[in-house]
């Protein structure tokens, strides 16, 4: 540990100007020894003053970001790939299902702070209607130390993976460079995961979990890519639809490993553009119908939204605050839609089936909201997350 410390705290070439030599036995007033001796003396008054110095440095270093973070996998910006490691490999493996389901988010700091969206995303796993249990398979991938360090506090499958060069730990506006980084980041991690033969369902932590939508069947059966919708137009195998990225359950073979590496390419053809928008183009490409995925838009009903909410109680299995920018206006309506379900889940079982109000949201939430971020005026305001 020693050996470590100094190599951080001095340089190579100090000891190089420091020379030593071992072939006299005595001091002699004659010889070298008495100024050897002194430089001796010197070298270790140095070395002993730089542990000193050093030792608190790496003490307060090693608190503000944990140890498992500095040896785990990251995303390297400048080669574009995910550098996976036995980390991830280990996460997913304690959290996977029997048939290797994995249920994915991603959190920064931003939203990890206490009673902020992580927090009511893990509550609304705890008063869902059988998803309890779903929180065992839940892997959060943390974009930043302070995410993973809060993560690691109160979860158990926690991954860090982290960017060279960019800071996520702040609320990344939409649509601004870092959102945009941060989107693409996603997409090449997910297809890490399918090419390690894990299925998933990722799902953004602002999304609220209030019915088990495996227990109550609300995925189609034979399909290999289904994404939620802003906005559902009845019929889930038309691409007409207007989905969104925020939540997706993919199942690991050829076809969708094949898309999602079409897909993450093709943001090459079309800068400046997130996740979805390149979604929206290729699916209409020769090039997308000839992977020959299978895919299916999942409807409103039971997977909604602000933009267009599940409006029967005792069909919802998400809801997701999307159609709203601002985080303070973020956390007022999942505020209220959590309190809408508790009064819904307190109801006798005659009086919920019953039960025909709808949730008290948007309120806060808006389109009005959106403003685009003054210092990215090259990026274009289009869709909405």
């Amino acid at each position: 540990m020693y050996k470590k410390i100094l190599s951080t705290v001095m340089p190579p070439s100090s000891t190089e100007t420091l020379p030593m030599k071992t072939t006299t036995d005595s001091p002699s007033p004659s010889g070298g020894s008495y100024t050897d001796m002194f430089r001796r003396r010197n070298l270790t008054i140095t070395l002993l003053v730089g542990v000193v110095l050093g030792l608190p440095c790496l003490i307060y270093f090693n608190d503000m970001i944990p140890s498992q973070l500095l040896s785990l996998s990251f995303y390297d910006s400048s080669s574009n790939s995910i550098k996976v490691d036995a980390r991830l490999k280990e996460v997913l493996e304690k959290a996977a299902m029997k048939d290797k389901t994995v249920i994915l988010t991603t959190l920064n700091e931003a939203w990890a702070t206490p009673n902020s969206v992580f927090d009511l995303f893990l509550e609304s796993f705890r008063i869902g209607e059988q998803t309890q249990n779903l929180t065992s398979n839940l892997v959060i991938i943390a974009l930043d130390g302070k995410a993973y360090k809060r993560c690691m506090e109160i979860h158990p499958h926690c991954y860090a993976l982290t960017t060279s060069g960019i800071d996520f730990s702040e609320e990344a506006y939409f649509m601004s460079a870092d959102y945009l980084v941060m989107m693409w980041r996603r997409i090449d991690f997910l297809r890490t995961v399918l090419e390690m033969g894990y299925n998933f369902v990722f799902t953004d932590a602002d999304i609220m979990w209030f019915r088990n939508p495996f227990d109550f069947n609300r995925f189609y059966n034979g399909s290999d890519f289904q994404i939620a919708c802003d906005w559902y137009n009845g019929n889930s195998r038309d691409v007409n639809n207007s989905p969104n990225g925020g939540f997706t359950y993919v199942r690991s073979n050829e076809r969708t490993k094949k898309f999602y590496k079409y897909w993450y390419e093709a943001r090459q053809s079309h800068p400046g553009k997130h996740d979805q928008d390149v979604l929206n183009i290729i699916k209409h490409k020769r090039s997308f119908r000839n992977i020959g995925l299978k895919i299916r838009f999942l409807n409103t009903a039971y997977f909604g939204g602000l933009c267009e909410p599940s409006r029967n109680l005792n069909e919802v299995c998400t809801m997701h605050a999307n159609c709203c920018f601002g985080l303070d206006n973020k956390l007022n309506d999942l505020n209220v839609m959590l309190n809408d379900w508790r009064r819904f889940m307190a109801l006798p079982e005659d009086s919920k089936k019953s039960w025909k109000k709808s949730w008290n949201v948007p309120q806060n939430c808006s389109l009005g909201n959106f403003h685009p971020h003054p210092s990215k005026k090259d990026a274009k305001q289009e869709k909405i997350v």
